[in-house]
């Protein structure tokens, strides 16, 4: 295991080195929304880093509160640090009835069980300094219906059943209050964004306002829904996308037709295969009688590379199967097989090494029964994306105009080599049921800085290999 991992990161460092040292993202402190990629996480399912708070925690109960906390975070930020993301959505963490923090008891008040307001704090600073954004959801309905404001007679309510309340949705009292709430908090703590969730009932115009004042307050403030809204909100689900996206990837041999609508190249719309609401993606692959390694690799291939923020729910990584919560809502295992988080980690950082993978045009070259072929083009970079989601050989023939003359075109996930033939066109075969990230680059011949990288990169393995080996006899003789 621990020579596997070795390899994975030199691995890595010749990835870094081939595709020329583009800028990364991580470096730019001023990035845009198209920068971004969100992993979406509960504060309660990550991990437990401080003991004095997990009072009634029950990790075998999977309605109880685990443990899990501000402090756990922080402690295991490496985790999401790897994979490459730079924005961090925690969920609820007010005062809540619930592990998944949607039943607030008060939104003025931390949930003792993640911790308190300095370990928040401390969490968003640790967070930060690996350059990553918090996000917070903010309920605005689905609250206990033993809120405090509820129960003082503050607001009016609506008792929806099993512990549930809604505000009245069209009482001023309740919207100036909710939205002081708001904009007390983002005041007060040093978020990247906030994710209104349950807003079905609010009008427009009143998110919109809600918007605009948090925004006059942190400009540069996210401001996200977890549902499709008209309001103005940075970003939105793409609910028609997240579903292609699944229609396409969840089994071989699809139709994936509905890719097209990417074609629409909006920037900000917010894209997942996944999410913690409803079935996990995982799910409906082996309902289909699927296999989820090969799914999610060449899923997750689309997910970084097509126009939009991907956001990547945890234990997607892990390819976490489940129908409702809270099996979908599995505490964090942290002593899993890496061959997918490895995989991610490195879609995600060629998305940020790479200007053109995040905010390039993007063509459509074809498209047909999972058969997937497009461009992401600056005038810095041209990329090919190639995803053959079909049970056969697949292969194209790419003009000259959409690569340029006299290119080679360096597949960086399989390693394959394309390069142009004498009638001008690029040929590009791939197995059944694999996806290949390409770069083109000036066909020089030999790349001789490719070349050294890649001899000390198998120089350093091998150098691995015989001081483990070295070890393994010195251990035997001394024990």
């Amino acid at each position: 295991m621990e020579r596997t991992r070795w390899l994975t990161i030199l691995m890595s460092i010749l990835l870094v080195f081939s595709i020329g040292h583009p800028t990364s993202a991580l470096a730019d402190n001023h990035r845009s929304l198209q920068d971004e990629s969100i992993y979406d996480v509960l504060v309660d399912r990550f991990y437990d880093g401080n003991l004095h708070n997990d009072e009634e925690v029950d990790v075998k109960d999977m309605d109880a509160f685990s443990g899990g906390d501000f402090a756990g975070i922080s402690e295991k930020v490496d985790y999401i640090v790897n994979m490459g993301f730079t924005l961090a959505s925690i969920g609820p963490v007010f005062k809540t009835a619930t592990y998944d923090g949607n039943q607030v008891l008060n939104y003025e008040e931390f949930e003792p069980h993640f911790g308190t307001e300095e370990e928040f704090i401390d969490m968003i600073k640790v967070l930060h300094e690996k350059n990553i954004g918090t996000i917070v959801d903010f309920p605005m309905n689905g609250i206990s219906d033993a809120h405090v404001w509820i129960q003082d007679g503050t607001l009016a309510s609506i008792p929806t059943g099993e512990g549930t309340a809604n505000w009245v949705a069209t009482d001023d009292k309740v919207k100036e209050t909710l939205k002081e709430a708001i904009l007390s908090f983002v005041k007060k703590y040093d978020v990247a964004g906030i994710r209104l969730t349950h807003i079905s009932d609010f009008d427009e115009s009143y998110l919109n306002e809600i918007i605009t004042e948090a925004k006059a307050i942190k400009p540069g403030l996210y401001m996200l829904s977890n549902e499709p809204s008209t309001a103005q909100f940075d970003l939105a689900p793409n609910i028609e996308k997240m579903n292609a996206l699944k229609q396409a990837y969840a089994q071989v041999d699809p139709d994936s037709a509905q890719l097209n609508l990417f074609e629409d190249k909006n920037p900000t719309d917010l894209i997942q295969l996944d999410e913690l609401i409803g079935p996990r993606f995982t799910y409906e692959m082996t309902q289909l009688r699927m296999f989820p390694p090969t799914r999610w690799k060449i899923a997750a291939t689309a997910l970084f590379t097509l126009p939009g923020v991907p956001m990547m729910p945890y234990e997607s990584e892990i390819a976490i199967t489940g129908k409702e919560a809270p099996e979908t809502h599995p505490i964090v295992n942290f002593k899993t097989d890496m061959e997918l988080y490895d995989h991610i980690a490195d879609l995600n950082k060629l998305r940020n090494q790479s200007e053109t993978l995040r905010n390039g045009e993007f063509e459509m070259l074809h498209n047909e029964s999972g058969f997937t072929v497009f461009t992401r083009t600056s005038d810095k970079e041209t990329w090919l994306i190639v995803i053959n989601n079909t049970s056969e050989v697949a292969n194209i023939e790419i003009d000259e105009e959409k690569i340029g003359e006299n290119k080679r075109l360096r597949g960086l996930i399989e390693a394959d080599m394309v390069r142009q033939s004498k009638d001008g066109k690029y040929r590009v075969v791939l197995e059944r049921e694999l996806a290949e990230i390409y770069i083109a680059d000036e066909d020089k011949g030999y790349n001789t800085p490719y070349l050294i990288v890649s001899i000390l990169v198998y120089v350093s393995f091998f150098a691995l290999l015989f001081t483990i080996f070295r070890r393994g006899k010195k251990n035997k003789k001394t024990s």
